[in-house]
């Protein structure tokens, strides 16, 4: 298990309050690693850090919006004046705010899913830059969507931002890699969490896909944690650039 051992690492994971942000900050706290939890709701994040410190792990709240650059800077320096520099950064969060067709769309709905699903990732990369810099060691997560890599008449935009995470992710990669930084994605597909309640809860949408996928279910939450201590630790060192899909299989039928 030393290959995944995070002990002393200090990460953070924005949108962590519920479903996938969630689980990923409690695999990180399990693995060892320090994890600050962070959302719009501050109780919501201390619910999840009482979590994680009763299992024995380390945690701490700090609200933010990603859509405020101002908050999502103070959240990169309230958790380096209290733990040191950042070690990991997990880019969770994001929004999709429309369902339906492009067509007609107004700029300000694009303009929301391009901010926060995109250019709050690029900050958050950035301000975590400089620690990972110095250490000449880092670990960068973009949690992606499948909706990045096949088009839609319903989340188009949202598909445009998610696939725009990739690129995001190659070019860091690129960018950062000599510094031993890496920058991955992760693209998971349907999963039982609150952010795609309205189809997971829609009967025969959701037997569609489990009868389209090939291991015959939709994903959980913890189907996805394990993958980004993989990507964070020693276990995944010579991996960067790369989006993991983890959709049972939906891409490949």
């Amino acid at each position: 298990m030393d290959l995944f051992n995070l002990k002393g690492k200090v990460a953070i994971v924005t949108g962590s309050s519920r479903g996938i942000g969630r689980s990923i900050a409690i695999q990180l706290a399990k693995a060892g690693a320090k994890v600050v939890i962070s959302s719009r709701k501050l109780a919501a994040c201390e619910d999840v850090v009482q979590t994680i410190r009763d299992a024995g792990g380390e945690a701490m709240a700090i609200a933010a919006n990603i859509s405020d650059k101002a908050q999502v800077e103070a959240l990169v320096a309230q958790t380096r004046a209290a733990w040191g520099g950042i070690d990991i950064m997990v880019c969770n969060a994001a929004t999709n705010p429309y369902y339906g067709p492009m067509t007609g769309m107004s700029d300000e709905v694009f303009d929301k899913i391009m901010r926060n699903n995109v250019l709050s990732n690029a900050w958050l990369c950035n301000l975590a830059y400089p620690d990972m810099k110095a250490k000449k060691d880092g670990a960068i997560v973009i949690v992606s969507s499948i909706g990045g890599l096949h088009g839609s008449s319903v989340i188009g935009a949202y598909n445009i931002s998610k696939a725009a995470d990739m690129q995001l992710a190659r070019n860091l990669a690129v960018e950062w890699g000599p510094d031993n930084i890496r920058v991955n994605c992760i693209a998971p597909g349907l999963i039982r969490t609150d952010f795609a309640k309205a189809l997971h809860e829609n009967p025969v949408l959701r037997a569609k896909v489990e009868g389209e996928t090939p291991l015959r279910r939709i994903g959980e939450p913890d189907d996805i944690g394990g993958i980004a201590v993989l990507l964070a630790s020693a276990a995944g060192q010579y991996i960067t650039g790369q989006t993991i899909v983890a959709d049972g299989g939906m891409m490949i039928r």
